[in-house]
């Protein structure tokens, strides 16, 4: 059964979107969320639909319809705030990149969180880097009740912490850590929204930060890379030498909080000094 797991913490009239992972939880971006809102920013940490929940409940959703909850709540923010930002990790970036791309007068700015359009980290097994194929096999009927399961670290550097989330995650408590593997439908469904948002990065043209762990297991620089080159926006990189891929709960998530709050802030006082001299 789904358990209802997102946040919402109260702030000014800039507001920040956050986006969990493919079979993730709000859990792996609420610190984000808590040091976004003590800079001053409301912030939304939503939960994709078909997340916290069993594997089959998320089988029995796909890409649009994850993206359609990101939608709906990117229209509820939007009845809060001035400004909007959205932020997502893995899987969450992309979702953030679409929702850009489709709505330019809309989101303010972009916080790209370990973007993940392929899974090719260095602790990615060699089957498991095969996993782009998968689309295939979802459409010949191939392996629904099939998974990859998660390998240690498990995106996370800090050695304590990563006892700690894969004690939850191997206990069954997808809420708390989400599930201990990817069904392969649902990573045939991730890969069909990466083709999707990587066609649709040139209309991305809101200003976007690119945080991207230098040492990602399970997404290698690439795919940020990828991003810097494709978007038709003002970028910049940071790049965290002392984390894995879970960079917004690992060792330098306060770093990213700051760069963050900074990359959002000043380009929420830009447009309201524009305004205000119109």
């Amino acid at each position: 059964m789904i358990q209802q797991t997102d946040f919402f913490f109260e702030g000014g009239r800039s507001g920040v979107l956050l986006i969990h992972g493919l079979t993730g939880t709000p859990m792996e971006m609420r610190l984000l969320g808590k040091g976004l809102n003590k800079a001053g920013f409301t912030v939304h940490g939503m939960q994709l639909a078909g997340h916290c929940g069993d594997a089959n409940d998320l089988l029995a959703t796909g890409w649009r319809d994850w993206y359609a909850s990101v939608e709906a709540a990117a229209d509820t923010m939007l009845t809060k705030v001035d400004h909007l930002f959205v932020g997502g990790l893995s899987m969450g970036a992309l979702l953030a990149l679409k929702l850009a791309a489709d709505r330019p007068q809309q989101i303010a700015g972009v916080g790209v969180y370990g973007a993940t359009f392929r899974y090719d980290g260095w602790s990615i097994p060699r089957m498991a880097r095969l996993s782009f194929l998968l689309p295939l096999l979802k459409k010949v009927g191939i392996g629904r009740g099939r998974s990859f399961m998660e390998q240690p670290p498990y995106g996370i550097r800090d050695e304590r912490l990563r006892a700690q989330v894969s004690t939850a995650m191997l206990s069954g408590d997808s809420a708390a850590a989400g599930l201990p593997g990817n069904p392969w439908y649902s990573l045939a469904e991730m890969y069909g929204l990466a083709a999707d948002v990587r066609r649709q990065l040139p209309q991305v043209s809101s200003p976007c930060l690119v945080a991207h762990a230098s040492e990602d297991d399970v997404a290698s620089v690439k795919n940020a890379e990828l991003v810097m080159r494709e978007v038709n926006a003002p970028t910049e990189l940071l790049l965290l030498d002392d984390s894995y891929h879970m960079i917004t709960i690992d060792k330098q998530r306060r770093t990213l909080i700051e760069r963050s709050a900074t990359f959002f802030g000043s380009i929420a006082e830009a447009s309201d000094a524009q305004r205000a001299a119109a």
